[in-house]
């Protein structure tokens, strides 16, 4: 099975809106993404809009649906009622559920589909009854795929900021181990398994050796930082060649 590449593109958002002005261009570097070969793009629009803010959400979806059918548009987020409902509205392919605090500045942890299990299972029923499929964001522990499956959810996102982040070589391989460790309770219980966070074209190919099953993986801050080198229809390349996928 081949792993595919969904581009994040909040860290594009999040340079525009530091001033008043409409670039960089989201729709438009969306669209260079696409068209170097990413399977889609992945939008996280947080309360406070520093990010993607809720009015990009339609716009992209428009772009995928109307230039590049059969890509694929992952929303993210923490499933409060206004999340649920712009998911509704929007209807991507996926939806990704994290449990980010309102003010958090990024993604740090997973959720633990064992203790919150009655919060996720009506949400993630709600979002597929509309047809979309749900992803839920765990941490890389064993014990959450076949959780994540008993609430409903159609695949796991592993969180590997740990991995990612890791620079002593004793902490590159714990955190690998459990990842891939993770990544296989996934395959054992029958879920299907994404991941993301800090991931890199240094780090990508061993994860994607190690895990066959590893269906896609959601890039922002890697692929947005080597684009100031590489430009990002090459570094898009880059990302596909470390996952395979070219």
């Amino acid at each position: 099975m081949t792993c595919k590449l969904s581009v994040n593109v909040n860290a594009v958002a999040y340079l525009r809106n530091r001033r008043d002005v409409p670039w960089p261009n989201l729709i438009h570097l969306g669209r260079i993404a696409l068209q170097a070969g990413a399977v889609g793009l992945t939008v996280h629009p947080r309360p406070d809009e520093r990010h993607v803010r809720r009015a990009d959400v339609p716009l992209l979806r428009d772009l995928i649906r109307n230039e590049f059918p059969g890509r694929e548009y992952n929303i993210e987020g923490y499933p409060d009622e206004a999340f649920l409902v712009l998911c509704e509205a929007n209807t991507p392919d996926q939806v990704t559920l994290v449990p980010d605090a309102p003010g958090q500045g990024t993604s740090d942890h997973g959720w633990n589909c064992i203790t919150q299990a009655k919060l996720l299972t009506p949400i993630v029923a709600r979002l597929k009854a509309q047809g979309m499929r749900v992803a839920i964001f765990v941490d890389p522990d064993p014990s959450q795929p076949a959780a994540a499956k008993a609430v409903g959810a159609d695949r796991v996102e592993i969180y590997t900021g740990p991995y990612g982040g890791a620079t002593w070589p004793a902490d590159l391989v714990r955190e690998f181990e459990r990842v891939v460790a993770t990544g296989r309770a996934a395959a054992a219980s029958g879920i299907g398994l994404n991941a993301g966070h800090d991931l890199t074209c240094a780090n990508l190919p061993a994860l994607v050796k190690a895990l066959p099953n590893l269906k896609e993986v959601s890039i922002g801050h890697g692929v947005f930082a080597d684009a100031w080198e590489f430009g990002l229809a090459e570094t898009v390349r880059k990302f596909r060649e470390a996952i395979d996928d070219i």
